[in-house]
C-alpha cells in the first residue's frame, strides 16, 4: 500500500514538473493586444479549427478559445504567473499548455532571456525555437507559425486579418 502511494505521488510530481514554463514576469509580445488568432489543431489525421482571442486587462492576460460556431472551449486568465479559470468552464489542461507555448512563441526573440530561464528554451540560428519540455516552434512570419509537440500533436497558428474600419 505504501509503495502504491509513493508511486502515485511520484507520478503526480512528475506530471507537475513536465508543465510548459511561464514567463518570470509579464512578457512583452511581438504585437499589440487584443489579438485574434486562427488555430488549426492536427493530430493523427484529424483537424480542428479554433479561434483564440488574447486580451490584456491591466496586469492580467485573458485567453478565450472558441470553436468555429463561437462556443467557448476554454477561458483562462494569467495573472502573476498563475492560471485562473475565467467563467464557468471547467479547467482545460491542453488549453493551458497551448496558451503557455503561445506566450513563448509570441515573445520577441531578443527578449526571451529576460522572461524565461535559460535552461527552458533554445533559439536556433534560423529563428526557430524549442521550449522544454515538448514544444518546437517553426516560424513562417512573427504571427504565422506552427507549434509541434513530441506527442504528434501540432497547432498551426495565424493571425486573423484585422477588420477594416477598426
Amino acid at each position: 500500500m505504501i509503495r502504491a502511494t509513493l508511486l502515485g505521488l511520484c507520478l503526480l510530481l512528475g506530471a507537475c514538473a513536465a508543465r510548459t514554463p511561464l514567463p518570470l514576469a509579464p512578457a512583452q509580445l511581438v504585437t499589440a493586444l487584443p489579438l485574434s488568432l486562427h488555430i488549426r489543431r492536427e493530430q493523427a489525421g484529424q483537424q480542428q479549427d479554433w479561434l483564440l482571442v488574447l486580451q490584456r486587462e491591466d496586469a492580467v492576460l485573458r485567453w478565450s478559445l472558441f470553436d468555429p460556431l463561437g462556443v467557448p472551449l476554454a477561458r483562462q486568465q494569467l495573472s502573476a504567473g498563475e492560471w485562473r479559470n475565467d467563467g464557468l468552464l471547467p479547467p482545460n489542461g491542453e488549453a493551458r499548455e497551448l496558451f503557455a507555448a503561445l506566450l513563448f512563441a509570441l515573445t520577441p526573440g531578443d527578449a526571451l532571456a529576460l522572461y524565461y530561464p535559460t535552461d527552458a528554451w533554445r533559439l536556433a540560428a534560423d529563428g526557430q525555437r524549442r521550449l522544454n519540455p515538448a514544444w518546437q516552434i517553426s516560424y513562417r512570419a512573427p504571427l504565422n507559425f506552427t507549434l509541434n509537440t513530441m506527442r504528434g500533436l501540432s497547432y498551426r497558428v495565424s493571425a486573423l486579418a484585422a477588420e477594416e474600419g477598426s
